[in-house]
């Protein structure tokens, strides 16, 4: 009989948001001394795409000032992309100005959750995407524009969102000039067939320009969620060391998915990440020393590593 799974040995890629999704969902500002070697870290545990701040007003989130300084850290590692999020058109313009390798813009499908989050409705915001595409193409700057469709499989505030209009803003915001998209799980509605269907969907409209799965796990779905759009085609996730993160706009939300466990899923099933789960195990360690109190989240963290774990990253 044939497998209906996907081939287990394709790599798969792991992008760490903690230093910015993490970070703005607690109230404490981490000193740049420790983000730098939270971020040295990570790129010595095998992440070669990490998100290291967002350009954001200070007076708004005081734990994201120094994300500049970050990105020039980031920029003298080897082999590492660089990226950071970015709100409005002046948060473009400071992610070409600090040479980040990409910009991450977030686009709700929700309409009711654009207006909370970002103050403008989804088509406002996908026409400011056209605005940043000229400006980065008039900078002459390679900086890749994503776009990560959030609320994508539900929202806390409008309640169901459509499939038929994700896939549309999806569209929309290619042709806005976005060079690729990703779905988010924002809120942690999403279940695993969902993830599928609307995977596989978004696959078929957008073909590989789709190319991030966000998923939290709030509703302790977030690793099955992981896996069914692993099976749906995806090769590249958002995670979190420790499973930080959430939404103000989520109450009781966990966080993201943990990249510990992330890594140790693709390790299990034998997936090439490119992460030393003991590394990143070590390096948790040292991030709940530096963030006291703030609880973590994740599994692997507490269980441990089987004895039949296959150690190939």
């Amino acid at each position: 009989m044939t497998s209906l799974l996907p081939d287990p040995a394709a790599p798969v890629i792991v992008r760490e948001v903690g230093l910015r999704d993490g970070l703005q969902a607690i109230a404490r500002t981490m000193p740049t001394a420790n983000k730098l070697d939270w971020l040295r870290g990570l790129h010595a545990a095998g992440l070669r795409e990490i998100e290291v701040g967002s350009f954001v007003p200070a007076r708004l989130l005081p734990q994201l000032a120094d994300t500049a300084e970050l990105v020039a850290a980031a920029k003298a590692l080897p082999g590492l992309t660089t990226s950071v999020l970015v709100p409005n058109l002046k948060g473009a313009q400071a992610a070409l100005d600090s040479g980040a390798d990409a910009m991450l813009l977030p686009l709700s499908a929700s309409h009711a959750h654009s207006l909370a989050n970002l103050r403008r409705t989804p088509d406002e915001v996908v026409a400011e995407i056209g605005r940043m595409r000229a400006l980065r193409d008039a900078s002459g700057s390679r900086c890749l524009l994503e776009v990560g469709m959030s609320t994508a499989f539900g929202c806390t505030i409008q309640g169901a969102v459509e499939p038929d209009e994700v896939l549309r803003l999806l569209q929309a915001a290619l042709d806005a000039g976005a060079d690729r998209v990703g779905l988010a799980d924002t809120v942690g509605y999403a279940d695993p067939l969902q993830v599928r269907r609307l995977f596989e969907r978004a696959f078929a409209r957008v073909g590989d320009r789709l190319g991030c799965g966000h998923f939290h796990d709030t509703r302790g779905l977030g690793l099955a969620n992981v896996f069914a759009a692993w099976e749906a085609g995806v090769r590249r996730f958002d995670a979190c060391l420790g499973g930080l993160g959430g939404c103000p706009h989520a109450p009781g939300a966990s966080g993201n998915v943990s990249t510990e466990d992330v890594a140790y899923l693709f390790a299990s099933m034998g997936a090439p990440t490119g992460l030393d789960l003991e590394a990143l195990l070590a390096l948790r360690m040292r991030l709940a020393g530096w963030l006291d109190g703030e609880p973590l989240h994740g599994s692997i963290a507490r269980a441990g590593l089987p004895k039949t774990m296959r150690m190939a990253a």
